[in-house]
């Protein structure tokens, strides 16, 4: 994937990621992206370490790896921002 497509990509996982927990986070769109694209890469890491593949392009596989992440980074971000 190329860097336009990481970030439109993160854009929808950040915004997906947001919706499921709804809640007043400092920092915006550029947030929400970042948290994406970072919840992309820690949703692949997780899912290449357990076996279930990685985050390789636009499917539903990928898709919900970077959602997983991108939800797991946006606990860690509440509970640091705590």
């Amino acid at each position: 994937m190329g860097i336009l497509s990481w970030i439109v990509m993160g854009l929808i996982v950040g915004l997906l990621a947001k919706f499921i927990m709804p809640g007043k986070d400092p920092g915006g769109i550029v947030i929400t992206v970042l948290l994406g694209i970072a919840g992309a890469f820690v949703g692949g890491f997780i899912g290449s370490f357990l076996g279930l593949g990685g985050v390789t392009g636009f499917n539903i596989g990928s898709f919900l790896l970077a959602v997983g992440g991108a939800v797991l980074l946006l606990i860690l971000y509440r509970w640091i921002k705590k």
